[in-house]
């Protein structure tokens, strides 16, 4: 996610684009679009041949199963396009991640990804590296020019497929609480979706709106949603679009034994929320996501067009898809490395195409 403010390292792991979940050992990095049996459409640029592209990865974070996928679609473009992936972390001190940001344009790197970022820190040196001429994309964080490429999940599409199941699964009626903490972009992009679905189906009740961001959110929200749930035992579902919100509410729907009553409609995946939807009797049934591990690969792929001098939109926006309890169950799916076998929409080759690779 795009963060608007920073309330701590523990809150920013959380709400950045989606939670980093349990920290999970490095996998294989998984197979790339990029290797897909078709045919490119362009040669290959003579600095790509030659192996001497250097594209700069300044992370703000590492630590985590969504993180760790994520690089390792990163790194698996970087191999397919015979890229030099420089890969620095700030390990969630924003000053960090400004000093290696800063590095990388002196350094003189053909291009430069910023991964997440505090806003505030991070805009100085990426206005650095716009008069060096370097091209820049960056990835849930407010770059403050436009002449950075901007690439984000799209918040206002992962809202409308959760949001969907909630009607289907619901018959259009009933009352809900709603978990939104205002001031995070992808929270205010998510919660514009859901207030023009309480237009559009007024027979949908939000009776209660819960929601807290901090060190600990997911046992902040679950004291909330129990309260919420107590005070209005009419409720039916919880519509929580963040997966540290979907945790806590499942948690409070589990100790409230009201699991085959009140289902969790939410956004976000990672390995953990994975093992959450999955274990029995678990009230968390759908999340409308991206894959990390493709997110990466996008990342990559628009830095090298711009490295090879090729159009890129400004904005550049990931698709989601719909993920639920019963197709995680159905095919066995244990971690974020798997979901592209059971959703393989979550797999965007289209999105910053690479014309001299396969797509």
């Amino acid at each position: 996610m795009n963060l608007a403010r920073l309330v701590g390292v523990a809150a920013l792991l959380a709400l950045a684009g989606c939670s980093q979940g349990t920290p999970a050992a490095p996998s294989a990095p998984p197979p790339s679009p990029s290797l897909a049996a078709a045919s490119p459409t362009a040669a290959v640029p003579p600095k790509f041949a030659s192996g001497d592209v250097r594209i700069s990865l300044v992370r703000q974070l590492s630590s985590g199963d969504y993180f760790e996928q994520w690089l390792a679609g990163a790194q698996a473009e970087a191999k397919a396009l015979n890229v030099k992936l420089e890969i620095s972390s700030g390990d969630g001190n924003n000053d960090k991640q400004a000093l290696n940001l800063e590095q990388a344009v002196t350094g003189k790197a053909d291009a430069i990804i910023v991964d997440h970022g505090f806003a505030q820190t991070v805009q100085p040196a990426i206005k650095k590296a716009v008069a060096a001429k370097i091209p820049l994309v960056a990835f849930d964080v407010d770059p403050g020019t436009a002449e950075a490429v901007t690439l984000s999940q799209d918040d206002h599409q992962i809202a409308e497929q959760a949001l969907g199941a909630l009607k289907a699964e619901t018959g259009g009626s009933g009352e809900v609480v709603y978990v939104y903490v205002a001031g995070f972009a992808p929270l205010d992009r998510r919660n514009e979706t859901w207030e023009q679905f309480k237009k559009d189906n007024p027979a949908i009740k939000q009776v209660a709106q819960i929601g807290v961001v901090n060190s600990s959110t997911a046992s902040a929200v679950a004291d909330q949603a129990k309260a919420a749930l107590q005070a209005h035992p009419g409720v039916k579902a919880i519509f929580a679009p963040y997966d540290e919100f979907a945790k806590g509410a499942a948690l409070a729907v589990k100790e409230l034994g009201l699991a085959g009553k009140v289902k969790i409609y939410g956004a976000d995946v990672s390995t953990a929320d994975i093992g959450v939807m999955t274990e029995p009797n678990s009230p968390w049934v759908a999340t409308s996501a991206t894959d990390p591990a493709n997110v990466g690969r996008v990342a990559v792929r628009a830095a090298a067009l711009l490295v090879a001098g090729e159009q890129v939109g400004r904005a550049l926006t990931v698709p989601p898809s719909l993920i639920t309890q019963k197709g995680l169950r159905d095919a066995g799916i244990t971690g974020v490395e798997q979901l592209t076998r059971a959703f393989p929409g979550l797999t965007t080759p289209d999105v910053a195409r690479v014309p001299w690779a396969a797509p």
